[in-house]
C-alpha cells in the first residue's frame, strides 16, 4: 500500500532579526554571517505546511533569531 502522506515542496522565507539589527549598525554578529539579514528563500520537502515549519525551526531556531516571513507551497 502506498503511503498516503505525500511530500510536497515549500518555499520557506526566513532571516535573522539579530544578524539584521548589528548589519544595521554596521556590525557583525559572532556566529552568523552578514546575509542573514536579508531574507533568503529555502526549499523544504514535508507533507503539510506545519510539518515544514517544524523542519525549518529545528534546523534554524526562533531562540537563535530566526524569523520565518512565509510558507509557500510549490504547485506541481
Amino acid at each position: 500500500m502506498l503511503n498516503p502522506i505525500v511530500s510536497q515542496g515549500y518555499l520557506v522565507t526566513l532571516y535573522n532579526k539579530d544578524v539584521r539589527a548589528l548589519v544595521k549598525d554596521n556590525l557583525c554578529h559572532p556566529f552568523y554571517e552578514d546575509h542573514w539579514a536579508d531574507a533568503r528563500v529555502l526549499d523544504v520537502e514535508a507533507s503539510s505546511e506545519d510539518e515544514a515549519r517544524v523542519k525549518i525551526e529545528a534546523r534554524y531556531p526562533f531562540e537563535d533569531g530566526f524569523v520565518i516571513e512565509s510558507i509557500v507551497l510549490v504547485p506541481r
